[in-house]
C-alpha cells in the first residue's frame, strides 16, 4: 500500500493527528505504535492508573540519569506504552494551561502560538461539561467531566482552602485559572476517554487509515536531505515502509529524540560517540528538555474516611466488580478530585504552583490498606532548568538515557521548599477528615519528611 502519511507514535499527538488526517478520504494514513493495543480493564478503568503508572506492560518506566542537584536521585518518568501513549496512563485531569503561557510563548517567538491563536483548536477537542462558551468547546471528540466523588477527606480539604484565604475558581480552564477548586477529568461514562478512545475508536471503520502496533521504529529514512520512510521493528522480522508526502515524529520528549539520533540527525559530537556516523548536524535534538518536578506530602489520619479502606484485597475485588458491572463507584474517578494553583509571590503575574489533592495516604507510589489519611502534591509550573535526552546504547529497544529537569540552571531549590511549606500550612485542625475530632489527635505529616535534600 503506498502511504501520503507515516505518523509515528500513537499517543497524545499521533492519535489525534492521525485521526484528523484520515478525515480526508483522499490522503492514506499509517500510524505506527511500538507499544500495544492498551485495551485492558486496568486502562479503561478509571482508577486502574495506579497499576500503571507504576510501571507495566503499558509504560516505558524511564528513569533520569543520577542528578546531582536532587542528592544523585535518578527520576522516574513514566511514559505511556499503546495506543493513547501517556493519555492511557495519566491521572485524567483535564488541564490546558494558563493564557499568559501562550502569550508569553508568542513574544518570544513562537508565533501562532498565542492563547487567542490556540483556543478555538482548545475548544474544537473538548466536550466540557460546560457547553459552548466562550473558553470552552461543547462538541468535541474528546469527553471532559466534572469530579463529582465526594469523601470527607475531600470536603475538608476544601475546609482548610477556605480557612487559609485560597480564593475559590469555578473552572481551571475558564477565565480565572487562581484560586482552589474541582478538576475537569477525561472520563466518559466511568471510562478513560483517552486519545485511543477519543480519537482512534471513532477513526476505526475509515479504510485510509491503518493502525499497526507492535512495531518498534528503528530509524527514518533519509534520501537527498528528505524522510522518505521508517525502518521498523515488529514481533518478525524488519522492514521499510516509505510515504509519498511526510513521515511525522509523534513519538514524545523522549521518543523522537530517540529516534532522530538513531537516524544520525542531532548533535554531531553525542552522535560520534555513540558510533552513529552524522547525516545532519542539528544540536538542538534532544536539548532544552523541560519538566515540572513535583513532591507528595502525605499525611496521617482515620482510615475509615480515607479511600485507603478500599485497599484490602476483599473491597478491591468489589469494588472492582461494580465497575465492571455498572461503570460507577469509586474505581470510576481518578482519584484526584481536586487542587489549586497559586503564585509564589506577589511578583508573579499568574499561578506558577499547583496542587493536586489525593483523598487517601501515599506511601512512594504504594496505597497500604493500614493506614489512612490525604496526599497533596505540589509541583512548580515554570521551572527555568533544563535538561537533555541522550542515547544510552544504539540498541533501540534500549530506551533513551536522559539528564532530566533539575535545579542545575536558573531555579533556586528554595522554590520548592517554599512551595512544600505554603502546602504545609494547610495542616489546621480543620483538615481533620469529617467526624474525627474524638478519634484523632490531629493529621500529622509523614514523618519520613525529614529534610529539604
Amino acid at each position: 500500500m503506498d502511504y501520503d502519511y507515516i505518523v509515528v507514535g500513537a499517543g497524545s499527538a499521533g492519535a489525534t493527528l492521525a485521526s484528523r488526517l484520515s478525515e480526508h478520504p483522499d490522503l492514506c494514513i499509517l500510524l505506527v505504535e511500538a507499544g500495544g493495543r492498551a485495551d485492558h480493564w486496568s486502562v479503561r478503568m478509571p482508577l486502574g492508573y495506579y497499576i500503571n503508572y507504576a510501571g507495566g506492560p503499558f509504560n516505558w518506566s524511564l528513569h533520569s540519569t543520577p542528578q546531582a542537584e536532587l542528592a544523585g536521585r535518578r527520576i522516574y518518568q513514566p511514559r505511556g506504552k499503546g495506543l493513547g501513549g501517556s493519555s492511557a496512563i495519566n491521572g485524567m485531569a483535564f488541564l490546558r494551561g494558563h493564557p499568559l503561557d501562550y502569550d508569553r510563548w508568542q513574544a518570544e517567538g513562537a508565533e501562532g502560538w498565542s492563547h487567542a491563536d490556540v483556543l478555538p483548536f482548545f475548544k474544537r477537542m473538548e466536550a466540557s461539561p460546560f457547553g459552548e462558551t466562550t473558553l470552552r468547546g461543547g462538541r468535541g471528540p474528546l469527553a471532559v467531566t466534572r469530579a463529582t466523588f465526594r469523601s470527607p477527606v475531600s470536603d475538608a480539604f476544601f475546609e482548610a482552602e477556605a480557612a487559609s484565604g485560597f480564593p475559590l475558581t469555578d473552572d481551571f480552564n475558564g477565565a480565572d485559572q487562581e484560586g482552589f477548586g474541582r478538576f475537569d477529568q477525561t472520563i466518559e461514562n466511568g471510562v478513560r476517554a483517552s486519545t485511543a478512545h477519543a480519537y482512534l475508536r471513532p477513526a476505526r471503520g475509515r479504510t485510509n487509515l491503518r493502525i499497526a502496533t507492535g512495531c518498534l521504529v528503528t530509524g527514518l529514512i533519509v534520501a537527498n536531505g528528505r524522510a522518505t520512510g521508517i525502518r521498523i521493528a515488529d514481533s518478525q522480522d524488519a522492514a521499510e515502509i516509505r510515504c509519498t508526502r511526510e513521515v511525522i515524529l509523534r513519538a514524545g520528549a523522549f521518543g523522537s529524540p530517540q529516534i532522530l539520533m538513531l537516524s544520525a540527525i542531532g548533535p554531531a559530537d553525542h552522535l560520534r560517540e555513540s558510533g552513529i556516523d552524522v547525516v545532519h548536524d542539528l544540536p538542538g535534538v534532544g536539548g532544552n528538555l523541560q519538566d515540572h518536578l513535583e513532591v507528595h506530602i502525605s499525611w496521617e489520619g482515620p482510615i475509615a474516611e480515607s479511600l485507603n479502606r478500599y485497599a484490602t484485597p476483599w473491597r478491591r475485588t468489589l469494588a472492582g466488580l461494580q465497575w465492571l458491572v455498572s461503570r460507577s463507584g469509586v474505581c470510576a474517578f481518578n482519584g484526584a478530585l481536586a487542587g489549586a494553583f497559586t503564585a509564589s509571590g506577589p511578583g508573579c503575574a499568574h499561578p506558577d504552583i499547583q496542587y493536586h489533592f489525593f483523598p487517601f495516604y501515599l506511601e512512594g507510589l504504594d496505597l497500604p490498606a493500614d493506614r489512612g489519611g490525604f496526599c497533596l502534591c505540589v509541583g512548580t509550573l515554570r521551572a527555568s532548568s533544563r535538561g537533555t535526552v541522550r542515547l544510552a546504547s544504539t540498541d533501540p529497544p534500549c530506551r533513551r538515557s536522559t539528564s532530566a529537569t533539575s535545579a542545575s540552571r536558573g531555579t533556586s531549590p528554595t522554590f520548592g521548599s517554599a512551595s512544600v511549606r505554603r502546602a504545609r500550612s494547610l495542616r489546621r485542625p480543620r483538615c481533620r477528615p469529617s467526624g474525627s475530632a474524638n478519634r484523632s489527635p490531629g493529621v500529622a505529616p509523614e514523618a519520613m519528611a525529614r529534610s529539604t535534600a
